[in-house]
């Protein structure tokens, strides 16, 4: 079994703000490439790249892109706040 390390209620307090911070970071650049990018793709079709519109590119796949490299980039924001807390998991 792994050590649970107790932290102080100021520490508690810091841990939960930066764990906060990310997750509202993480919600707004979500909300951004899910829901803002999607409006303007209707002004970018009269661009095509190979047969498709630009506009295509940039909701369809772009926003995919995004979402998996958000995924991996939260996770490891979330794992050095861990750390520097001390409560990582073995």
């Amino acid at each position: 079994m792994a050590q649970e390390k107790s932290l102080s209620k100021e520490q508690q307090a810091a841990y939960w703000r930066r764990t906060s911070t990310l997750m509202w970071t993480v919600l707004a650049l979500w909300f951004f490439f899910g829901f803002v990018i999607h409006i303007f793709a209707p002004q970018l079709n009269n661009i095509n790249i190979i047969g498709f519109p630009i506009g295509f590119w940039f909701a369809a796949q772009g926003s995919l892109v995004v979402f998996v490299v958000l995924c991996f980039w939260s996770s490891s924001a979330q794992n050095k706040i861990d750390e520097e807390f001390g409560v990582t998991e073995d």
